[in-house]
């Protein structure tokens, strides 16, 4: 029931009520935390440091010189490989690789590897 007897003025309170915007109580540290390196972009260097270091000892060393772990888009890590041959090598192990990946960093997961040739930067070599 309403207080007022102005169904008009019933209306207005209700949208009043409506547009202003809700007060939240206090937010856990973790949660102020998880955002902020959302948003400064911490999360997925400390992602892409798991995943070339996942990346290393999955390929193993012999091919390991010759690749750089990329980035991870939708579950797809990128590789980049030096040359051909390598992209060819790890193509056929590719298998393997993703059951190795899944193995050392069940999370996030990941479906699919692309390979592309290209530069190595000089500290992944």
């Amino acid at each position: 029931m309403s207080r007022n007897e102005d169904p008009e003025v019933d209306r207005l309170e209700h949208d009043l009520r409506q547009r202003r915007p809700k007060t939240r109580g206090p937010r856990k540290m973790a949660e102020v935390l998880s955002g902020l390196l959302a948003r400064r972009g911490y999360a997925q260097q400390l992602s892409r440091n798991q995943f070339t270091d996942a990346w290393r000892e999955a390929v193993g060393g012999g091919l390991a010189a010759g690749t750089c772990a990329g980035a991870v888009k939708r579950g797809v890590l990128e590789v980049i490989v030096r040359d051909s041959a390598t992209l060819q090598e790890l193509t056929f192990q590719k298998k393997r690789l993703l059951q190795q990946l899944a193995r050392l960093v069940p999370e996030p997961p990941i479906r699919d590897l692309r390979f592309r040739v290209g530069e190595i930067p000089r500290e992944e070599s």
